[in-house]
């Protein structure tokens, strides 16, 4: 028996990611109900495309379908607190399971501590530090994914800063690391306190807009359960 688990946000309106709806059909005038839908597709759950950081890189619709699934690695990091960054030193300690061509899941429990429909949730989370993201690069990973914001400078929309357009891409510590290593990123993988494996099934599919520099996905993973977990 698998026991299934869903790792995806949400999505309803909210101050960092604003979402809007059109009506555009009834159930009283047209028999059926249809509504347009407009938000950030690098909102709530998603993936990037290497496009999005790399001037000639592929959009997400040539992006190879093997990169959105696999045997992903969970590294449960739960007991980091505000602020505290997600070092090298973390993953040798508690990452020893990764594996050459894993999607490597960082788990943080943030949404558990910071509601992510507050300003809270960028203003004081974790981070992903450069040794981190170097050490991951090292294990030759195909993927990886966060429950918290990955960069340390998302933070400073939460705080008012207004300074990170001025910061140089070296600051935008995971994409500068991962896109030019081949590996790509899925953010907001939440719920990964649901399942009780350090290795797992996942799956995140992304919609293939021709030209887009990243989607909305919906992240699943599954686990087996033996007898004994039932």
């Amino acid at each position: 028996m698998w026991k299934f688990v869903d790792l995806t946000l949400t999505i309803r309106d909210q101050w960092r990611w604003p979402v809007k709806y059109e009506t555009k059909a009834t159930h009283e005038e047209d028999y059926f109900i249809e509504r347009h839908i407009s938000f950030r597709p690098h909102s709530f759950t998603h993936v990037d495309a290497p496009l999005h950081f790399l001037p000639d890189g592929v959009p997400i619709e040539k992006v190879p379908l093997d990169k959105f699934y696999g045997e992903a690695a969970i590294v449960n990091l739960s007991h980091l607190g505000e602020s505290d960054g997600v070092t090298a030193a973390e993953l040798e300690k508690h990452g020893q399971h990764i594996r050459e061509g894993d999607i490597a899941l960082i788990r943080t429990d943030w949404p558990l501590k910071a509601d992510y429909m507050t300003k809270d949730f960028w203003g004081k989370s974790p981070y992903m530090a450069r040794d981190a993201c170097e050490w991951l690069v090292e294990r030759k990973i195909k993927a990886w994914g966060g429950d918290f914001p990955c960069d340390y400078l998302l933070r400073y929309e939460a705080t008012g800063s207004g300074n990170e357009a001025k910061l140089p891409p070296e600051e935008h510590t995971t994409h500068y690391i991962f896109f030019p290593a081949g590996i790509i990123q899925f953010e907001y993988i939440v719920n990964q306190h649901l399942l009780t494996k350090n290795r797992v099934n996942f799956m995140a599919l992304p919609i293939p807009f021709e030209g887009q520099d990243g989607s909305p996905v919906r992240a699943i993973a599954w686990e087996e359960m033996l007898g004994s977990d039932l």
